[in-house]
């Protein structure tokens, strides 16, 4: 199942280069996460209330090109499961205007209930469920 969050890059993205900021991607790969998650009907905030936070283990991403000011593009997401207690977001950055591809990233995390000890809790075990 592939996930698709549209985005447009604001002036203030950029940096003297004229470019989108790297740290920037960080925030459009964590937005895009979060829609994704609420459209599967997992409210990221209320987990937080119920002391289930998501956490991010890992990330890696693969610069391909870079999108400048007024770039219309979207976040692909791409939900694995990766093991009884992780999961991965497979997610691309992608301009729209030629469907040309800017960013790959795996991004790798699990849930740590109030002790900090990671677990799944059914919400999450069931998102990845189905595509194990």
């Amino acid at each position: 199942m592939t996930f698709k969050v549209d985005f447009k890059v604001r002036d203030y993205e950029c940096d003297l280069q004229g470019i989108v900021n790297n740290s920037v991607y960080f925030n459009y790969l964590e937005h895009a996460r979060h829609e994704f998650l609420y459209a599967q009907g997992v409210d990221f905030a209320q987990l937080a209330k119920d002391k289930i936070n998501l956490v991010v283990v890992r990330s890696e991403m693969d610069y391909k090109q870079s999108l400048k000011p007024a770039d219309e593009f979207y976040v692909a997401v791409e939900p694995v499961r990766i093991s009884r207690l992780k999961f991965a977001f497979k997610q691309t950055v992608v301009r729209k205007s030629d469907e040309k591809v800017m960013l790959n990233a795996l991004v790798i995390g699990t849930s740590v209930n109030e002790k900090g000890r990671p677990f799944l809790p059914p919400q999450i075990d069931n998102l990845f469920q189905a595509i194990a």
